[in-house]
């Protein structure tokens, strides 16, 4: 189906033809219609299915067609579980409405509130926000709400994960009760539906993939390989078949810093992102990299939902996830808006039950390929991964103070 027949305005499908699109992917076909009756919706969608662009068009078409008169009022919200999702989210409002009179602002955490509360007051039409920060702003009386009509919870799954549930709640109570709902989320789990019954009015459900698929034009392979030998293979990788663009994963921040060193001393540019940096810093390091300043990306999870690369060919996983599904988020980085990508996962003995997780979660066995003179050692016996130091040593802690002898309640009286 072509965009022109959805009935978005023109100053919308000029916007849209400039980005090169003029066929809708499923999940625009089925939401945009819907969306533009006014309906609550709950959509589930696998990643890189341009869900984006399929509540950001019908909800600029809205906004636009009620406009009124007067001061300019906060009329629709988005919430996004992080930084980075919603700065991408507030550039495809732009970018689908350029042709459009409206403003729009994206509200989060890591940087300094005043530019910021500067434009809230200036005036806006959409805010895009992680809950957090908006909580913030609402609290200290800096953002009215009270005139939104179409909220948006993007990759709801994502939040609730995240622990945003009880901000969540607290912004529902201070938007209209009458007001337009949407729900986009990756899953449909107990949780996503409990809160779809909470705060969605009669929705329309659309599901355009089965839960916790990937995309159909990813390649997955599996290398299997020593964990010591894993950063000369990645290098050997990306020097062999000359990738130009690569992002990599691993489960710490200190590892995405130590292997985006040891990259650079190999000769390949490469910089790393997660929750340690600035805001600053993680938007340069993004910048760095879409514009090929820098060859590879080193992640952490914090950017498996939330970064929207352009073409992005090759996605590592340098280590594999605790969570299986993060698995899936991950790799959906690549293979976005109709186009193929490839997902590699460098996988050490200690990782073979992560594997069998994520092969049970995605019903299917990911091809092996073992690389020529990278060969696992057999000798090489598994090591339990922990999950960091915390929770690594907090049991030890609890079974000191457990076996520690008890004293009696005369023993515990000073002398």
């Amino acid at each position: 189906m072509l965009f022109n027949e959805l009935g978005l305005r023109a100053e919308l499908l000029r916007a849209v033809e400039e980005t090169g699109y003029t066929e809708a992917t499923p999940i625009q076909q089925q939401a945009i219609p819907l969306i533009l009756t006014g309906a609550d919706v709950l959509a589930g969608a696998q990643t890189g299915t341009g869900k984006t662009a399929g509540f950001t068009l019908p909800l600029l078409e809205r906004i636009h067609h009620t406009r009124a008169s007067g001061p300019r009022r906060i009329r629709a919200l988005i919430l996004a579980p992080t930084r980075e999702l919603a700065a991408q989210v507030n550039e495809s409002v732009r970018t689908y409405g350029k042709h459009l009179r409206f403003r729009s602002a994206a509200i989060f955490g890591g940087v300094s509130p005043k530019t910021q509360i500067d434009k809230i007051r200036n005036g806006l039409d959409i805010v895009i926000a992680t809950p957090g920060r908006l909580l913030d702003l609402a609290q200290q009386q800096e953002i009215d709400l009270s005139s939104v009509e179409i909220l948006v919870l993007d990759e709801a799954d994502r939040m609730l994960d995240m622990g945003f549930i009880r901000d969540m709640r607290k912004i529902f109570k201070l938007l209209p009760a009458e007001r337009q709902n949407l729900l986009f989320s990756a899953t449909f789990s107990k949780e996503i539906r409990k809160l779809a019954n909470d705060i969605l009015d009669n929705p329309e459900e659309i599901q355009v993939a089965p839960r916790n698929t990937t995309a159909d034009r990813i390649r997955q392979t599996v290398l299997p390989v020593d964990k010591r030998r894993k950063r000369e293979l990645l290098s050997h990788r990306i020097g062999q078949e000359n990738w130009r663009q690569v992002l990599v994963f691993t489960r710490t921040k200190h590892g995405a810093n130590r292997l985006a060193q040891q990259l650079c001393d190999d000769g390949i540019s490469a910089t790393a992102i997660h929750g340690n940096k600035s805001q600053g810093a993680r938007t340069r390091a993004l910048a760095e990299f879409k514009s090929g300043k820098a060859r590879v990306l080193v992640a952490t999870d914090i950017a498996a939902r939330g970064l929207d690369i352009d073409g992005l060919p090759h996605v590592v996983n340098y280590e594999l996830p605790h969570v299986p599904e993060d698995y899936v988020h991950r790799i959906g980085r690549t293979a976005r808006a109709g186009r193929d990508g490839q997902a590699i996962s460098l996988v050490c003995v200690d990782e073979h039950k992560l594997l069998r997780d994520i092969e049970r979660l995605l019903k299917m066995e990911i091809p092996k390929e073992v690389v020529p003179g990278f060969e696992v050692d057999p000798r090489i016996k598994a090591e339990p991964i922990t999950q960091g130091r915390r929770q690594h040593q907090a049991p030890k802690k609890r079974r000191a103070q457990r076996n520690r002898p008890k004293r009696s309640r005369r023993q515990r009286k000073p002398a």
